[in-house]
């Protein structure tokens, strides 16, 4: 069973990221739940989900020890990032997240430019695809094609469908980044 922590501020997508990492999974047959926690006060508030997913039955749908962690934004990365298992991994986004962090020895950590490769790509909203898609590569579970095809049946079910072409190419890239 896979665990992931996706953290930021409120209006930077991450619980869209989480939802598209649940929805692949279970495009893919597999069991998976999805549990957002937001400070519904205003926008920028805190924002994370914890997705899990895997063949057998999830008994705690809780946050309990991710493999992953995504975090948005520093103060993200700083509550979140003891949580994550030893042999973990935390991706960053690093057009927020400078350099001078604390990092565990014993996790791999990578930095995405993801806001400044949304722009490059012409898909200005499309960091948290980015950010989801890095996910996808490294944890090496599912595919370029099963994560763009689970992305866009989630989107469809919203009715979303006129952002298709614009969340493919943000996904591509962000398979691609890492």
């Amino acid at each position: 069973m896979r665990e992931i922590l996706y953290a930021g501020f409120g209006g930077q997508g991450v619980l869209t990221s989480g939802l598209v990492m649940a929805q692949v999974a279970v495009f893919k047959k597999q069991q998976a739940t999805w549990i957002p926690s937001y400070g519904s006060a205003m926008r920028g508030g805190t924002a994370n989900c914890t997705v899990k997913y895997g063949k057998d039955t999830i008994y705690n749908p809780a946050q309990e020890e991710p493999d992953v962690l995504l975090a948005m934004n520093g103060p993200s990365y700083t509550a979140f990032a003891p949580s994550v298992k030893p042999g973990g991994i935390i991706v960053i986004n690093n057009d927020i997240i400078g350099d001078d962090i604390a990092v565990r020895d014993d996790i791999t950590l990578y930095k995405v430019p993801c806001t400044t490769l949304a722009k490059e790509i012409g898909q200005p909203r499309g960091a948290n695809i980015i950010m989801a898609a890095a996910v996808i590569k490294l944890l090496g579970d599912f595919s370029l094609d099963d994560g763009i095809h689970g992305m866009n049946d989630m989107f469809r079910k919203k009715g979303k469908e006129k952002f298709e072409a614009g969340n493919m190419k943000s996904f591509e890239c962000g398979y691609n980044a890492v």
